[in-house]
């Protein structure tokens, strides 16, 4: 689990002197690319722990060091991706995502969680059904830990003939252009604010 040590020393670092009671977003290199969390987050007081090629084995993985120092008033969380684009299994996706999860629970208990789902990207859509499997499996482990919420944002980012809306991402077809940070924003801000009032 060296892969991304230099990263998260920087991220620590970052946790560490980070106010308390913020909202953490955490996850893959789509959330370290989301340059306008603040802006669109700002009375959240977002605070920006993405590390890129995260998978949810590494967050699990790094939950101590980064998420626990800064003290979080409510988590947000993106990976997956790049555990299904390493050929993992939709079940193993859900297992690391359950790792994570009975790690916040046992040191969060009261820090209301939003897992965003697996976004189905044009480089990954030869995957889009392990995309799809994997969310679905991570929703019904949701629908059981009343401290977490699911946000499928799914329909989203598709085009209404069910095609992932290019639009949305940059020429690698993988990471999200500004108007897929916008679409993502849509589907988040309502729901964090309720999260926010527990």
């Amino acid at each position: 689990m060296n892969l991304f040590d230099e990263e998260v020393r920087a991220l620590e670092t970052k946790a560490r002197q980070s106010m308390p009671g913020g909202t953490v977003f955490y996850g893959s290199s789509s959330i370290r690319l989301w340059t306008t969390l603040q802006a669109d987050f700002g009375p959240l007081h977002p605070l920006n722990l993405g590390f890129g090629g995260a998978t949810l084995a590494a967050c699990a993985w790094h939950f101590e060091r980064l998420v626990l120092p800064a003290r979080p008033a409510a988590l947000v969380l993106y990976a997956g991706d790049n555990d299904l684009g390493e050929d993992r299994q939709p079940e193993e996706v859900c297992l690391f995502f359950c790792a994570l999860a009975e790690k916040i629970q046992e040191h969060l208990p009261h820090v209301p969680v939003t897992f965003l789902s697996i976004k189905p990207s044009p480089a990954r859509w030869h995957i889009v059904e392990p995309i799809r499997l994997a969310n679905a499996f991570i929703a019904d482990a949701i629908s059981r830990r009343p401290q977490f919420q699911f946000v499928d944002a799914t329909a989203a980012m598709l085009t209404p003939d069910g095609k992932p809306d290019m639009t949305l991402y940059e020429a690698d077809g993988l990471h999200l252009s500004p108007a897929g940070y916008t679409r993502w924003y849509q589907q988040l801000a309502g729901r964090l604010s309720a999260e926010q009032r527990v």
